[in-house]
């Protein structure tokens, strides 16, 4: 694992990957900083995190549509599984290598807040239990940038899902308001949701029935309930994706409430896609 850490890491930094990377967080959050703290006459640093927050999805899918990607690419992802390493060892070194690209820009981001201190009054804990979260939370995007990287050997295929899905959950609480509250709304949109699912599972395990299975027992469960008790569907979807919302769990913390349970979701999401990654590799190597 650490031979790959340091093989990735040495890739990224002798390409412009990380630099750009680096460069696109460092100039959302001066700008955020700009924007919000200088024009409006306050010194409240975390603020300036999540004013452009969706930065992400672009720095994020740029990070890591090579990840796994190009090794498809090319072909050295059989090398890998030549090596004395398994493929849980694999994914996690090049998530690290990630990560530490990640933290470079983050410990310069660090130093703001005893900036901002200098010319005003700075909520240290505040600040900087926001810039908590605000790693973890780009660490779970990372890791779903690594997993859509897994299912494809087109970078730019990678990137372009990358972006569209970061998208997708970064407004996925406001779009939400604009599909019927009613219990028709609400199954329809989970009916897409288990599709979308199915088709994944299809993807990974190339296995039609275990997909078109679970889709079927996902739906008749919610068409069981709806028949039973329709009203427990309505006004549904804006809730659900509220609790899925990556970012919009953010702000809790930037309103200076730390909140254990969104840190453990961050961790869940990062598990998740992690393991996701590991069996598309997986697949691949038996295939």
């Amino acid at each position: 694992m650490t031979a790959v850490l340091k093989h990735e890491l040495k890739s990224y930094f002798r390409s412009l990957t990380a630099y750009v990377f680096g460069a696109g967080l460092l100039l959302a959050v001066g700008l955020g900083a700009m924007l919000y703290n200088i024009e409006a006459a306050v010194s409240n640093f975390e603020f300036a995190l999540s004013y452009f927050s969706i930065i992400f999805a672009v720095i994020v899918p740029i990070l890591t549509m090579r990840v796994i990607a190009e090794e498809r690419k090319q072909k050295t992802d059989q090398l890998l599984y030549s090596l004395p390493i398994t493929t849980t060892q694999v994914i996690v070194g090049k998530y690290l290598a990630l990560l530490t690209v990640y933290m470079i820009p983050l410990c310069i981001v660090a130093v703001y807040p005893l900036i901002f201190s200098q010319f005003g009054d700075v909520y240290l804990l505040t600040s900087y239990g926001s810039m908590l979260a605000f790693f973890i939370m780009g660490a779970a995007l990372i890791a779903l940038g690594v997993f859509i990287s897994s299912l494809t050997d087109n970078q730019g295929f990678a990137a372009g899902i990358g972006i569209a899905v970061i998208l997708l959950n970064y407004f996925s609480v406001s779009l939400s308001e604009y599909v019927s509250t009613t219990a028709f709304g609400s199954v329809a949109a989970l009916c897409v949701i288990i599709l979308a699912l199915g088709a994944v599972i299809k993807h990974l395990t190339k296995n039609e029935n275990l997909a078109y299975g679970v889709c079927f027992v996902l739906i008749a469960a919610i068409a069981i309930t709806c028949f039973m008790d329709s009203t427990k569907f309505e006004g549904l979807l804006p809730g659900v994706m509220t609790r899925l919302s990556l970012f919009d769990r953010f702000t809790g913390f930037v309103n200076g409430v730390f909140d254990m349970t969104s840190i453990v979701y961050y961790a869940s999401v990062i598990i998740f896609f992690l393991f996701l990654s590991i069996q598309s590799l997986e697949k691949r190597r038996y295939n």
